[in-house]
This record gives C-alpha cells, sequence and structure tokens, in this order.
C-alpha cells in the first residue's frame, strides 16, 4: 500500500497512513488503524478516534463509555517521508461534538520517547 498523507480540517499535512500505521511528519510511528472499523490507537494501545471518509482522525468531544484498549503491534520500521504533498481534498465541517485530533488534541498521537504516560528521567 502506498503512502497516504492525512490532513487536518484545516488543510495541512499532519501525518501518514502506510499498511495500517500511523506515522508523524519526521517518519516515527504515532499510530496504528483497526482497518476493519477503521478505528485509530496510539502506540500504547489507546483509542485515539476513526479515520472518517474524507481522510481526517476524528472523535467524538464526550465520549459516554471509555473504549476499549487494544494491543499494539510490533513497532514498524521508521518511514522516509516525501517532502511534498498533493493539495488536500474539500472536507466538510466537522459537528460540535467532533473534533479533529491531529488540530485540537494533538498530543493523543505521540512517539515512544514522548507522551504523558513516559517515564521521567532521573
Amino acid at each position: 500500500m502506498a503512502l497516504q498523507p492525512i490532513y487536518t480540517t484545516r488543510g495541512e499535512n499532519a501525518a501518514f497512513f502506510e499498511n495500517g500505521n500511523l506515522f508523524n511528519l519526521g517518519g516515527e510511528w504515532i499510530g496504528f488503524v483497526d482497518v476493519r472499523n477503521g478505528y485509530v490507537y496510539s502506540i500504547l494501545g489507546e483509542y485515539v478516534g476513526y479515520i472518517s471518509k474524507d481522510g481526517r482522525i476524528l472523535r467524538k468531544r464526550a465520549m459516554d463509555e471509555v473504549a476499549p484498549r487494544k494491543a499494539p503491534p510490533r513497532a514498524p520500521a521508521r518511514i522516509k517521508a516525501p517532502t511534498s504533498v498533493p493539495l488536500p481534498p474539500m472536507v466538510a465541517d466537522l459537528s460540535f461534538d467532533t473534533v479533529d485530533v491531529l488540530d485540537e488534541m494533538p498530543e493523543r498521537l505521540h512517539t515512544l520517547d514522548a507522551g504523558e504516560l513516559k517515564d521521567d528521567m532521573d
């Protein structure tokens, strides 16, 4: 499968998708996608949101129940991110109860050496 850019609602390229994995613009692994239902998980297996039909990563602003964790796959190799990407597609406006994760909550998709659950160095 070819490398696909993931855009934000504002039209900025914020990530890449390839073979069920998400990578940041530097090519580092930041999450994975359950391709059966389109759910997006962080590298720690925490539910982040879902991939919409137009290719954005979205989630409900308030969730009634906590989504179950999913065991993360083995970390893939770093990718070589392209220096240019196609223009973003036209996207629909979001309703108030839906947020663009990469616009409003980018910290949910972090690398292995970052994130709020990472142990502090002594």
